[in-house]
């Protein structure tokens, strides 16, 4: 729960300079995050599926992002092990794999899991000078308890913060 807590708390992180809430309403939001790596397309697309590397600790149920998967094809889980006590959660389900070029996840992430929402997780990217332009969008809609448009903010800077994650584990 402290880690629920902390998502919708997150306020004073580091995202890319192109974050954007496209639309938000009560039933639903689009967010945007864009971000250029030193990687080419296929080296980015790798290292994405390893999400355990670069996803931040604070934003898992475990505490511990070494405790993520992401298994990059259709059907695949964007799962987490719970070794606390055990358990396991589904953050999201592969419905789009093409190495090199889009990965797209459905699923309600963090506190959206409990809601009645269907959230879809692409990121697209596109070889740049000198590497990959990553474009990350969560769109998002359903029924959320208090509005989505309230939430909206804050899973984009999460989102961005997980992107900037990703960036710098590229750059390691």
């Amino acid at each position: 729960m402290r880690h629920i807590t902390l998502l919708i708390l997150s306020t004073c992180v580091a995202v890319p300079a192109a974050a954007e809430v496209k639309s938000a309403t009560p039933s639903g939001f689009d967010i945007e995050n864009k971000a250029v790596v030193s990687a080419d397309p296929a080296e980015t697309y790798a290292a994405l599926t390893r999400v355990g590397e670069w996803w931040n600790s604070e934003h898992t149920y475990s505490g511990n992002a070494a405790n993520m998967t992401l298994e990059a094809k259709a059907g695949g889980c964007f799962c987490e092990v719970i070794p606390a006590g055990g358990g396991t959660i589904e953050h999201g389900r592969v419905i789009y794999a093409r190495p090199g070029q889009v990965l797209r996840v459905q699923g309600g992430l963090g506190p959206l899991q409990s809601e009645a929402v269907v959230g879809a997780l692409t990121w697209s990217l596109k070889p740049v000078d000198g590497g990959t332009e990553v474009s990350q969008s969560y769109v998002v809609g359903g029924y959320v308890r208090g509005g989505a448009d309230k939430l909206a903010p804050l899973v984009d800077q999460v989102l961005g913060q997980q992107l900037a994650g990703l960036v710098r584990h590229i750059g390691d």
